[in-house]
């Protein structure tokens, strides 16, 4: 899930009563106002508000963290001991498993601590503060009328805030805006890089059901893992084995009485965005041009991967973690549409623009809002080819074929001079190969050329059908792949770190510019 770097409530409301119905929103916790707060004791919460959030004490909101690059954990232990979902600890269980230790497959447990798994490259951030700062962005956007100008000027304004901070290496600041812009916040996090396994559930449990059961209610896999955060001093520290289990300032308590009928219940984490006040067009837009293409696209490239998968161990292990994050918002558009069309939310919405029509006209404001829809609909429009030949462009190239993205990464490699910027973006590289097989990436290039041409209007292809392509392979895509394949170094790890290793900087980078990957 994409994260919006902010603890939100995320809150379904069950209610204290047979008869009352379930709510369901997104809150800032440090914005819950009177009217949130009485809704919520209605249903049956019974908490102290700052048992919640607070700027004094320690509360739940101590205890969410986010897990890796954008799912919700929650510690439940006072020796840093972390649940987050199975499908979000996927990567990190791929990373340790094996032909020969197969976690993903088979589950795994630390009986003791020192059996726990140190998983490199993974994080896990807590909150350390949130700061309401939009009277300080505010002030230096008056005068601007262009929204465009004022976007980028208030971008601008928030990275500034957030590097004022002066925020270290063990910390994450950043300022972001909610409400379509109209407030802003400043979000500290400390950010921990020791973070080790301690439970997997086997594949049977931890993903039950597989893509059949992923984005249904109800679902019925055990979807869970678990983690341990490690530091140095109670700080954020990289790994080591002299590291300690964290002390978190709050730990949320496993009950183990279970829950009863109208139980409240609500939860508490990072989702990163809500698009519930889209409006028809824009639902049309969803569908059409980017929930379509992905299904097509997306599948057409897991089929390829599936078949690979099935018929051997290690490309199974390989591409678990890869073909588990493709096939989520595959899955997820499948079932957002299915779901549209059944709520006919398109004309539920098309009531809503209806109704809200008749009121500008029953109040006289056609000067102030006449405009609004109008507008809407023929953005939407006027937009929808490209869109929907941008989310091809994204499925099939840049999403599509690893290839293509290691070429990219080169690419900046060959024309950075930074000497840390190079090492971080081969550390990437290096990443990419660890899970990479070139024999299956040559079959997944020219399917998703194929698609390409297909579905965007031949202007719009990139250069290398008309100039390559067509031109010297006659439109054959898979002598294209193979000629890519059997001339790059891209695919070649120990190729690749022998010419890295060998030559200049300058002479690597010529080398490249003549590599057809790249």
């Amino acid at each position: 899930m994409k994260i919006k770097s902010i603890l939100l409530g995320a809150a379904i409301l069950l209610g204290a009563s047979g008869v009352a119905k379930a709510d369901k929103g997104m809150w800032l916790l440090n914005e819950l106002n009177k009217e949130n707060v009485e809704r919520m004791r209605e249903l049956g919460f019974t908490l102290p508000l700052d048992s919640l959030y607070s700027f004094d004490k320690p509360s739940i909101a101590n205890a969410v963290v986010i897990f890796g690059g954008g799912c919700t954990g929650i510690t439940v232990s006072e020796q840093g001991l972390i649940f987050t979902n199975h499908h979000c600890g996927y990567g990190a269980i791929q990373s340790q498993s094996t032909v020969d230790h197969d976690y993903l497959r088979d589950g795994f447990v630390a009986r003791t601590m020192g059996e726990e798994l140190p998983i490199p490259g993974l994080s896990v951030k807590y909150l350390r503060k949130i700061e309401k700062v939009t009277d300080k962005v505010e002030a230096q956007l008056k005068g601007i009328t262009d929204e465009m100008e004022r976007l980028t000027k208030a971008q601008e304004i928030c990275n500034k805030l957030a590097k004022e901070q002066n925020a270290g290496d063990d910390q994450l600041c950043i300022v972001e805006p909610f409400y379509s812009n109209n407030e802003y916040f400043l979000i500290v996090y400390d950010v921990f890089k020791d973070v080790r396994m301690v439970f997997a559930p086997p594949s049977s449990v931890g993903k039950f059901g597989g893509d059949t059961d992923n984005w249904m209610w109800p679902r019925h896999t055990g979807d869970f893992s678990v983690f341990r955060v490690y530091a140095s001093n109670n700080r954020p520290a990289e790994y080591s084995k002299d590291n300690k289990p964290y002390k978190p300032v709050y730990y949320a308590a496993v009950s183990t009485q279970g829950y009863k009928a109208d139980d409240y219940a609500m939860t508490i984490g990072f989702p990163g965005s809500t698009d519930r006040y889209l409006t028809s067009w824009g639902v049309e837009d969803r569908i059409e041009n980017e929930n379509n293409p992905r299904i097509e696209v997306r599948g057409i490239k897991q089929a390829i991967w599936k078949e690979a998968m099935s018929a051997d161990q290690a490309t199974r292990i390989k591409y678990a973690s890869k073909y588990a994050q493709s096939a989520n918002y595959w899955k997820n558009s499948i079932g957002m549409n299915r779901g549209l069309a059944r709520l006919d939310v398109i004309g539920r919405k098309r009531a809503e623009e209806k109704a809200f029509a008749e009121w500008i006209r029953k109040n006289g404001k056609e000067a102030v809002y006449g405009d609004v829809l109008p507008s809407l609909e023929k953005a939407y429009r006027e937009g929808a080819a490209a869109n929907k030949q941008m989310t091809y462009l994204h499925e099939t190239f840049f999403g599509g074929t690893e290839v293509i993205r290691l070429a990219q990464m080169i690419n900046a490699f060959a024309s950075n001079s930074n000497a840390e910027a190079r090492e971080r973006i081969l550390k990437g590289i290096h990443g990419i190969y660890k899970d990479y097989l070139p024999s299956l990436d040559r079959k997944v290039l020219p399917a998703m050329l194929d698609v390409a041409r297909q579905r965007i209007p031949a202007d719009k292809l990139p250069d290398v059908f008309a100039k390559v392509i067509d031109k010297k392979f006659k439109g054959d895509t898979k002598k294209y792949a193979d000629y890519v394949f059997g001339k790059s170094i891209i695919p070649y790890d120990n190729k690749f770190q022998a010419a890295y290793k060998q030559m200049s900087a300058d002479k690597f980078a010529k080398l490249m510019e003549k590599d057809p990957a790249v």
